[in-house]
């Protein structure tokens, strides 16, 4: 389905999109958002993301985690490595298949996670203070909205472009 630009918005309103879209990833990267207060409060994205994975959908294997992010096993694998060595995330064996690992939130790491959300939080709520209510609820939507576009974007099988599609 070949999509025509003019029907999203002028050039120039997509011209600032994308560039304000490059911005705010350079610089949540740069800040790594990491919120505000003591460095303790500072998680890389990758291990929050996990983190945040297994405290909302509980135990569960390497596989389904990678699954469940959008990135392959091996990906996961090196990714939870270092959680696992500071305690934040357990290896544990499955219920039902014994020789099948599960991985699994620790207390700690339940504990550093809640720390590192409240920091954000915090960082949210002082980036937009002078914000209306319904200002911050519309951006919630929206960004929610852009990301879910762009995750299906990521999931869905290969299209050809729009270049290479004949003209009509």
């Amino acid at each position: 389905m070949s999509m025509d630009t003019t029907t999203v918005g002028d050039t120039g309103l997509l011209d600032t999109l994308q560039h304000e879209v490059a911005l705010f990833a350079r610089r949540a990267e740069q800040t790594r958002l990491g919120g505000v207060g003591q460095a303790r409060s500072f998680m890389d994205r990758a291990a929050y993301l996990l983190l945040n994975r297994l405290d909302n959908e509980g135990p569960m294997g390497v596989k389904a985690l990678a699954a469940s992010m959008g990135i392959d096993s091996s990906t996961v694998t090196r990714q939870v490595a270092p959680l696992v060595d500071t305690g934040l995330v357990k290896r544990t064996s499955h219920p039902e298949d014994g020789r099948a690992v599960v991985l699994q939130l620790s207390p700690r790491g339940h504990t550093r996670l809640e720390e590192v959300r409240s920091s954000r939080r915090q960082l949210m709520a002082e980036l937009t203070q002078d914000w209306e209510q319904e200002e911050r609820e519309a951006f919630c939507a929206l960004l929610t909205r852009f990301n879910g576009a762009l995750s299906a974007r990521m999931s869905a099988p290969d299209v050809p472009g729009q270049e290479e599609q004949p003209s009509s």
